[in-house]
């Protein structure tokens, strides 16, 4: 897959990262890299690549919303068989702890769970606004994080998933901070 990325470019992006947001294994992220790897090297624009990841992820998004909105609990119920049964579980747990926070940490931090959380999301009736904005948020980071780090290390694959990978345990850590410093303000106000 990676060898038809300069000859099909964003379209193959876009494609991917769909397929992978409604739940279809397939290495989105990796792909990411090797576009802006290849947008690095000339062979493709970075900003299409961009657009593509974010416009295919964004649509993929709202396909596995609205189906399971539309099928509800029975479409999810069929979906939940062997590991993907498993995956549901942490999805419906994640989406009913922390709800649209949930849906943004599941595109970029925790991203085995989006394409389940994006079931979740539907088929709860999460309101489609709060979801469209946390899936959004979280595109852009994971875009953000993938495309750039393969368009900054251009050639090097290798060095560029390390990076992907040190930079989301960056801004994990800083949503962990912010997080706390919320919790810790909150338990301090109340002590007042």
């Amino acid at each position: 897959m990676l060898s038809a990325v300069p000859t099909y470019g964003p379209w193959l992006v876009a494609l991917v990262t769909f397929l992978s947001c409604v739940g279809v294994p397939v290495p989105a992220s990796m792909l990411m890299l090797a576009a802006g790897g290849f947008a690095a090297a000339g062979d493709l624009e970075v900003w299409q690549v961009a657009f593509a990841a974010l416009l295919g992820a964004g649509v993929g998004d709202q396909t596995a919303y609205w189906a399971a909105r539309k099928g509800g609990a029975p479409l999810v119920d069929r979906i939940a068989t062997g590991a993907r049964e498993q995956l549901l579980d942490r999805a419906r747990a994640q989406v009913a702890a922390r709800g649209t926070l949930a849906v943004f940490l599941t595109r970029w931090l925790i991203s085995p769970l989006a394409p389940y959380a994006n079931l979740i999301a539907g088929a709860s009736r999460m309101r489609w606004l709060p979801f469209a904005s946390a899936a959004v948020a979280g595109e852009l980071v994971w875009v953000g994080v993938y495309v750039g780090a393969g368009y900054t290390f251009g050639d090097n694959l290798e060095a560029a998933t390390e990076f992907a990978g040190s930079i989301v345990g960056f801004l994990a850590a800083g949503a962990i901070a912010a997080a706390l410093g919320w919790w810790l303000w909150h338990l301090a106000k109340r002590g007042e």
